[in-house]
């Protein structure tokens, strides 16, 4: 399991919502987690995670997620059954 995902996993279903999470570590997650990431126009993601699929928008202007872009994020990966519980549960040694 690699610390790292396991760590920005706990980041991102933090409260208060974290607002120091960037964007290419949201990214090396997808990837860590065998997501089908599809660009759509502009800044926008069509995303398929665990048989959920959904929109994301990479940050504008900045390489950081605002809060509600945070917020959105957990919304998906909670859809998709990534949590900090099931994420430990499926990567235990």
């Amino acid at each position: 399991m690699s610390h790292k995902h396991a760590h920005l996993i706990e980041a991102i279903f933090q409260d208060p919502i974290n607002g120091n999470i960037q964007w290419h570590d949201v990214e090396s997650l997808l990837t860590h987690l065998g997501a089908d990431v599809q660009t759509q126009s502009g800044a926008s993601l069509h995303v398929k995670l665990n048989g959920f699929e959904g929109a994301l928008h990479r940050p504008h202007h900045s390489n950081s997620l605002s809060r509600q872009d945070v917020k959105h994020l957990r919304e998906f990966l909670a859809h998709a059954r990534v949590t900090p519980s099931m994420y430990q549960e499926a990567h235990k040694h």
